[in-house]
């Protein structure tokens, strides 16, 4: 029968919950797990949810069949693994090991995935599943959005959508899907509009599902054709947009740190500091400062 509980509640609530270390579920669209496990066997049953899991350590003997077929390697750190869903995965490890694991609910994902996947290809049916393997472009949006988790607390629904998008887009090419190549950016007409909509409502939890509806698409395509148009993911503008807003009311207004905070969209000072010194390498009270001593 099959189990309809999410990954991370399954592995919450059964006898691996020793194991876990760090729980994060941004946006409410995803879900992140952060696993420390000894020696043994980590399968799970049917879950209505595509897993991916990566090697955080490195140089185990992995021995499983995640939906495409037994398969027996030797993991290397940063290696990735998918399961499928609605699939029993039965899985081997010979020493310990660390994983983090990212779980899309087909509740949340599944329109998308079979927008990425062409229509007529069955996510069940990706080469990923047949063993190990790399991504530097899931690798370094995975990682994006583990610290959009730890950075923002609960990170706006356009970003952790936004990234979602990429890493199933990349896991579908990766694993065969005749992937729709992007030919083209979005129209002139709806760039501007999409991009004055992001300005005029970034201190709003707006949703990249609101952008793509009012261009007429789907959110995959949208998401697609957006990076076509501005170079960078939907993700990585809007937090451009956050930072430039941001130093605007730093150099212009008398506002507090925490009121440009709500200003841009991030729910506290903090959460604005910390990614303001990744962005700027100083807080937002010493760019303040510096700022205005050298206009005196």
């Amino acid at each position: 029968m099959l189990n309809t509980n999410s990954f991370t509640e399954w592995y919450s609530a059964s006898h691996e919950a020793s194991y876990v270390r760090t729980r994060k579920s941004p946006g409410g669209l995803l879900d992140l797990v952060d696993l420390a496990r000894p020696a043994g066997d980590m399968s799970h049953p049917a879950l209505a949810e595509l897993v991916l899991y990566q090697d955080q350590v490195g140089g185990g003997q992995v021995s499983a069949n995640a939906g495409g077929g037994f398969f027996s390697v030797k993991s290397e750190q940063g290696n990735f693994f998918l399961a499928a869903p609605n699939f029993a995965q039965t899985v081997m490890v010979d020493r310990s090991h660390h994983v983090r694991s990212l779980s899309f609910s087909l509740t949340q994902w599944q329109t998308m995935l079979d927008e990425a996947a062409g229509g007529q290809f069955s996510v069940e049916s990706l080469r990923l599943y047949r063993g190990a393997f790399h991504s530097p472009v899931i690798r370094s949006a995975l990682q994006n959005l583990w610290f959009l988790g730890e950075e923002e607390g609960v990170p706006s629904r356009l970003l952790v959508r936004a990234a979602g998008c990429e890493i199933l887009a990349e896991l579908c090419r990766l694993g065969g899907a005749p992937l729709e190549t992007v030919t083209g950016g979005l129209a002139p007409l709806i760039r501007r509009r999409c991009l004055e909509a992001m300005r005029a409502r970034m201190s709003e939890d707006l949703s990249l599902d609101e952008l793509a509806a009012d261009a007429g698409l789907s959110v995959f395509h949208f998401a697609r054709m957006f990076k076509q148009s501005l170079g960078v993911p939907p993700r990585v503008y809007l937090t451009q947009l956050r930072m430039q807003r941001a130093t605007e009311l730093l150099q212009k207004t008398e506002l507090t740190i925490t009121q440009i905070a709500q200003e841009v969209g991030y729910s506290s000072n903090q959460v604005l500091a910390r990614i303001f010194l990744k962005h700027f390498h100083r807080s937002p009270t010493e760019y303040r400062r510096i700022i205005r001593n050298t206009r005196t």
